[in-house]
C-alpha cells in the first residue's frame, strides 16, 4: 500500500488551486524549494509522477489529479472528525474565526456576535476584515473558519473544498444629489440615469456589480469618478459630481443625498457564507451560521 502524507497532499491540492510553485509557497508560507522538495518526496512515497514540465512552469499529471480526487474525500472526513472532536471536547464552547468584507462586518457580523453573547456566551467570534475575494483565500489556507463574501467573488458551488450558505440578497439603491431633477421623480428607473456620470471603483467586485447592473438596464455607465469608500462616494454625490449605486446593507446616509429604491427589477448583490467542506458540523461554527442567518433575515 502506498504511503500517504496528509501535509504533502495539502501542498499538492494548493498547487492545483494556485497554478504555480511560487504562488503555492506564498499561500502556505513556505519557500518554493521546500514546496518542490515536499512534492518530490510525495511522488516517491506513492510511486507515481505528480508533476511534469510545461515550459518554465509545471502542471499536474493525470495521476496527480486521480490522487487529489480521492484525497478530497479524506480532507472532508478529517474536517468532520475535527468537528465531532470539538463537539465532544467543548460542547458549545469555542472560538470561530470569521473573515468578512467591510460592509458585512457592521451589518451582519456585529449583530450576530451580539445575539450569540445573549444565547451562547461560550461561543466566541474573532473577526478579520478582508476583501470579498481574499476571504476565500484565508478560508482555504486555514486562517479563518468562516468566510463572508459576495456570490460573484465566490468559487463555484462545485468546488469540493467549501460548503456555501446563501445569506442575503442585498438591494442596490440609487444615490442622487438632493437637487437633482430626478431626485423625487415617480417610477424612477436605472435607465433614466444612463446619461449621468457614475461614481464607482476602478476595478474589483463593486466595479463589476455597477457595470453589470447598468448593462442589464440597457446602457454602459460612464465613469465620471473612481472611488472605493462609501464616504468618498456619497460626498461626491452630494456635491453633484455624479450618481452611484449603494448597497442597502451599507446603511450610509448623507444630508444632501437622496437614496431612491428602484422598482421590481432593482439590482441586488448576493451575500454568502462559506466554510471548509465538513466543518459545518462543528457546533460553534453552526451557531455562528445560525446567528448570521438571523441577522441577514432581520
Amino acid at each position: 500500500m502506498a504511503e500517504w502524507d496528509i501535509r504533502k497532499l495539502q501542498i499538492l491540492r494548493t498547487l492545483r488551486e494556485q497554478g504555480t510553485v511560487t504562488a503555492t509557497a506564498k499561500v502556505l508560507r513556505m519557500t518554493p524549494s521546500a514546496v518542490s522538495q515536499q512534492l518530490t518526496n510525495l511522488a516517491k512515497q506513492i510511486g507515481v509522477p505528480l508533476l511534469e514540465a510545461q515550459g518554465r512552469r509545471v502542471r499536474l499529471t493525470d495521476a496527480a489529479r486521480l490522487v487529489l480526487r480521492h484525497a478530497e474525500v479524506v480532507f472532508e472526513q478529517l474536517e468532520r472528525a475535527d468537528a465531532e472532536l470539538a463537539a465532544y471536547a467543548h460542547g458549545e464552547v469555542g472560538e470561530v474565526r470569521v473573515g468578512a468584507f467591510s460592509t458585512a462586518v457592521p451589518a451582519l457580523v456585529v449583530p450576530a456576535v451580539k445575539a450569540l453573547r445573549a444565547t451562547h456566551p461560550g461561543v466566541g467570534v474573532r473577526v478579520r476584515e478582508a476583501e470579498a475575494g481574499q476571504a476565500y483565500e484565508l478560508l482555504a489556507a486555514g486562517d479563518v473558519d468562516l468566510a463572508l463574501s459576495l456570490a460573484a467573488q465566490a468559487p463555484s458551488e462545485a468546488d469540493p473544498r467549501f460548503t456555501r450558505v446563501p445569506l442575503l440578497a442585498d438591494p442596490l439603491d440609487l444615490a442622487l444629489p438632493h437637487d437633482h431633477p430626478l431626485a423625487f421623480a415617480e417610477g424612477l428607473r436605472l435607465a433614466d440615469l444612463a446619461a449621468e456620470p457614475w461614481i464607482f471603483g476602478g476595478s474589483g467586485p463593486w466595479s463589476d456589480i455597477t457595470r453589470g447592473a447598468c448593462e442589464a438596464a440597457g446602457f454602459s455607465p460612464y465613469q465620471g469618478h473612481s472611488a472605493a469608500g462609501w464616504t468618498a462616494i456619497l460626498a461626491m454625490v452630494e456635491a453633484g459630481m455624479g450618481v452611484a449605486l449603494v448597497p442597502r446593507m451599507v446603511g450610509a446616509r448623507r444630508e444632501g443625498v437622496v437614496m431612491r429604491e428602484l422598482g421590481d427589477d432593482r439590482p441586488v448583490r448576493h451575500v454568502v457564507a462559506a466554510v471548509r467542506k465538513g466543518a459545518e458540523d462543528a457546533p460553534a461554527v453552526g451557531r455562528v451560521l445560525v446567528a448570521l442567518r438571523s441577522a441577514a433575515a432581520g
